[in-house]
């Protein structure tokens, strides 16, 4: 079984967008150790993400966790892989050489020239993140080459759009995921969206320039839409909801995604008890499109059945939210016109990329 560990729900860093609420609450090492147990317990493989707040605050726990896994992988012949998404201010070498060791993949949260727009530090001067961040990153790079810089872009980041894409590249990264920010905390405006599209246009005259020289780099969601489409993948159908990658909170409960963490209609059980095959048979069920975008052309191209996006944009998890419609649209253009321009560029080497994708 798969699940995301949240670890604790503090954070040492104050992001404006954030949907999470910072508390001083841990996950114990019962819990940890029975989550362990589960994993292993159902299926042919496991795996962890390490999660939070920011999951760094706890690597005892992680190191536990580590040392636990890969010894019951041994014993029992089961797969163990892990990964973490982290905002990277606590990396160390220590750290780092551990997790090369067991070949951990890293989603660094970094949002490039406009780190400190909205990422500051929760002290009481809310100190800006970059300088950290940025020797944070060229110390990941240097024993994760892979690691993936992932951008979250709210409406006042939106002029930084493309430079942050540039400069996350420069740095060295080879993979970028950029999505743009959702909830309460954000509001977005037509000015807003018209700039943004603006900016993903650029963007992707980048992509296809990289790519005509020959530079190998991973950018999601346009790479992602591209790949979906040339193998026929519906996005739409990846939303396994309570299957996939199961949120574990810090007492231990199990709910179908983090969206959905609290609420008690939607709990899958909890790690000492183990999982409610039927609550999760239920909730699995409710992985659909929403009515209102049966009749769209790009139903099939569209993550709109995503029931925690679409449950964190309007409170439900079977409605789509005008600003996520917008955004998929303005994407799912932007993917199309520089994919049949590098199709037409190298064919091959189009072929040799996406296939890998």
């Amino acid at each position: 079984m798969n699940f995301t560990l949240h670890l604790t729900e503090n954070c040492n860093l104050d992001c404006s967008y954030c949907i999470r609420e910072k508390c001083p609450r841990d996950m114990s090492e019962e819990v940890l150790d029975a989550a362990c147990e589960l994993a292993f317990a159902h299926g042919s493989s496991a795996g962890f993400c390490f999660f939070g707040g920011e999951p760094l605050l706890k690597k005892d726990l992680i190191y536990r966790a580590l040392d636990i896994c890969l010894e019951k992988s041994r014993v029992t012949g089961i797969p163990f892989k892990c990964k973490m998404t982290t905002n990277g201010t606590l990396l160390d070498e220590e750290f780092l050489a551990r997790a090369k060791e067991v070949r951990m993949g890293i989603g660094l949260s970094f949002d490039g020239k406009a780190q400190d727009i909205c990422r500051r530090f929760a002290n009481k001067e809310r100190s800006p993140s970059s300088e950290v961040l940025v020797k944070k990153a060229k110390l990941l790079l240097q024993y994760i080459p892979d690691a993936m810089a992932m951008a979250t872009i709210a409406p006042q980041a939106v002029p930084y759009y493309f430079e942050s894409v540039k400069y996350i590249h420069d740095l060295g990264f080879r993979k970028a995921s950029f999505v743009i920010a959702y909830g309460e905390k954000v509001h977005w405006t037509d000015e807003d969206l018209d700039l943004l599209s603006e900016q993903i246009d650029k963007t992707g005259e980048y992509v296809r320039g990289l790519f005509e020289k020959g530079e190998d780099f991973y950018f999601s969601p346009l790479d992602a839409k591209i790949a979906q489409c040339i193998k026929d993948i519906n996005p739409a159908d990846r939303c396994h909801l309570g299957t996939r990658q199961m949120p574990v909170t810090p007492d231990g409960k199990l709910y179908p995604c983090t969206s959905f963490i609290g609420d008690e209609e939607y709990l899958l059980g909890d790690v000492f008890t183990g999982l409610d095959i039927e609550a999760q048979k239920r909730i699995a069920m409710k992985a659909r499109a929403p009515e209102t975008c049966l009749q769209c052309d790009l139903l099939k191209r569209c993550t709109n059945s995503c029931g925690c996006a679409n449950r964190m944009n309007t409170g439900d998890e079977n409605k789509v939210s005008p600003l996520q419609c917008a955004y998929e649209r303005m994407i799912i253009e932007q993917a199309d016109k520089i994919g049949e321009a590098m199709y037409t560029f190298d064919q091959d080497r189009f072929v040799k990329k996406y296939s890998k994708i």
